[in-house]
């Protein structure tokens, strides 16, 4: 049963549509990847299934519901959740307080409950830090507890973001470039930690990613944008030898020259 489904999903900045007619469709527990070149609107599509920005036009159903119009915090609640390109942590608070902000989008104690400092808020907070301690254990990010974001190395920040955003408690999670700034042995151990998540918290994944060893190893299906616009979708080796995919990236041939490069 899909999970994820936009329909004639569209928008237009001006005079400039950066997202065409997409339609994608996520099933439960897939893992799918979307891949294009540099500002073929893929950070755009996020940022509509989010509530960052609003379609022009097009449906985004999740679980049965529309969330056109929802803000980000309300579709957060309903179950998406997402990491960023650029690292966005809070840099100056602790790794755990880092975790714990994102588990208080499912607080079960009121704002009354907080100032009065009732039994419920009390409780709640247990709660919280104890769900918090178990997911730094498992991204192994224990050690760092009481380190501020920012003093962590590279491949611990971004262990923090994808473990902030299982905080949220999403269905769906959405992972912008994980890899980024990777090197070969980190994005090994990334891919194994992606696939270990979808299996442990039953997730359905949508993953953009210029790493095509981690595209190609891990996703069950992938989507493919040139220019705001899917131009092919499949599974791995499909979309490997696809002709438009391959075009898309390299350049078509022009006047008998070889291909030409994308630029960013």
């Amino acid at each position: 049963m899909a999970l994820l489904v936009t329909r004639d999903l569209t928008i237009s900045f001006g005079g400039l549509t950066a997202v065409a007619n997409v339609d994608l469709s996520l099933e439960t527990g897939e893992l799918v990847g979307l891949i294009g070149p540099n500002g073929a609107g893929k950070t755009t599509i996020f940022n509509l299934l989010t509530g960052v920005y609003r379609p022009t036009r097009g449906e985004i159903i999740f679980d049965d519901r529309s969330l056109v119009g929802l803000k980000p915090y309300q579709i957060t609640r309903r179950g998406i959740a997402r990491t960023f390109q650029n690292i966005r942590l809070f840099n100056d608070l602790s790794v755990l307080d880092n975790v714990r902000i994102a588990y208080h989008s499912h607080a079960r104690y009121g704002v009354t409950s907080a100032i009065l400092r009732l039994p419920s808020f009390h409780h709640g907070e247990a709660e919280i830090l104890a769900e918090s301690e178990k997911l730094l254990e498992i991204f192994k990010l224990a050690p760092y507890r009481n380190e501020k974001a920012r003093n962590l190395p590279y491949g611990e920040q971004r262990r923090l973001e994808i473990a902030r955003a299982l905080a949220a408690k999403p269905k769906l999670l959405l992972l912008d470039e994980p890899a980024a700034g990777m090197n070969p042995q980190e994005t090994r151990e990334l891919m194994e930690l992606i696939n270990w998540v979808r299996q442990e918290f039953g997730l359905t994944i949508l993953l953009i990613e210029h790493d095509m060893s981690l595209v190609m190893g891990i996703c069950e299906r992938i989507y493919v944008l040139d220019y705001g616009k899917v131009i092919a979708e499949g599974p791995p080796e499909a979309i490997r030898n696809n002709e438009l995919v391959i075009e898309a990236y390299l350049g078509r041939e022009v006047n008998g020259n070889a291909p030409q490069g994308r630029e960013s």
